[in-house]
């Protein structure tokens, strides 16, 4: 049966829908600020550049949504959607990076504060590789604390301990350069760089987007168990939708451009490494609907062209 990719329901339409491992919600969440302020919240958030131009375009319009702080657990939040809609527009928005910061309307909160600009409570890592090239793997990792001032001792004590959290070798790693690394050593080098200044919201944009299967799939393995170590909530942006089902506690699909959030999935943890999940049923079964769904999406957009 095709998915369905009507608007969300009202509170008082239909309750949620399973779908294999989880479950589309009938709206899209909201939180009670006043119990405690949402991790983010996006209240009608359009972004359009190049206003009153003739190559205006809008990438996102009207997206309201809140990701609830939970007491010592940072939710996983994936986000899906056609190529176009807007997914890195959401991400760095929240970034409170230019060109897409600020927004053209509404408002983008972080615990409850506008958002204005890069912050040390957010960190982001990105598909391309950002390592510096004249740096070390140990002086990439310590960047940020450097730029905070940290003493040199605490920054290689606290370097070298991420290092090997992200799977590196401390001894045989630490002292080379970029260029000496493999893609899935550099994002291990990237991963670290962010996680080792505690941020409360860590932001990837297709990270392992450029890696070969196996070196993914034994990345999101790890990035789930860092991510359980340090309780803070991630927003992770992919094209990959099983890659989505198994990282992700919350999936937000996208409508096709300008985007808006179209459907809220809860899924429940995985309990078992990637090469494992896949082979669940009720996980194919989750990846089978919402593949359905951005099929159904793409086709729309097609239509228009």
């Amino acid at each position: 049966m095709p998915a369905d990719t009507s608007p969300a329901t009202t509170p008082d339409g239909p309750g949620a829908q399973p779908v294999g491992l989880g479950e589309v919600l009938p709206e899209i969440r909201a939180v009670n600020p006043v119990e405690r302020p949402a991790v983010v919240e996006f209240r009608g958030v359009t972004k359009t550049y190049n206003s009153g131009q003739p190559n205006e375009y809008t990438a996102i319009r009207d997206v309201s949504f809140a990701v609830a702080d939970l007491h010592s657990k940072g939710e996983f939040i994936c986000v899906l959607g056609p190529s176009g809609c807007g997914k890195s527009t959401i991400l760095r928005l929240i970034a409170g990076l230019a060109p897409q910061y600020p927004a053209t309307r509404g408002e983008v909160l972080v615990f409850g504060e506008a958002v204005q600009g890069p912050g040390p409570d957010r960190g982001m890592v990105f598909q391309d590789y950002t390592s510096f090239d004249n740096r070390s793997v140990l002086d990439n990792v310590t960047f940020g604390l450097e730029c905070q001032g940290a003493p040199r001792q605490q920054r290689d004590r606290l370097g070298r301990d991420w290092i090997g959290r992200v799977g590196l070798n401390v001894d045989r790693d630490s002292g080379k350069y970029p260029h000496e690394l493999s893609g899935g050593m550099r994002q291990r080098v990237a991963i670290a760089r962010s996680l080792i200044l505690k941020p409360r919201i860590l932001l990837m944009d297709e990270p392992f987007g450029a890696l070969d299967p196996m070196t993914r799939m034994n990345m999101q393995d790890l990035l789930l168990t860092l991510w359980r170590e340090v309780e803070a909530t991630i927003f992770f942006v992919t094209h990959s939708i099983e890659e989505a089902v198994f990282l992700g506690d919350r999936i937000y699909v996208m409508g096709n451009s300008p985007g808006t959030i179209l459907k809220e999935i809860e899924v429940r943890p995985s309990d078992r490494p990637a090469k494992e999940m896949h082979r669940d049923p009720q996980f194919q079964e989750t990846v089978y609907y919402i593949r359905d769904l951005i099929a159904q999406l793409e086709a729309q957009a097609g239509k228009r062209v």
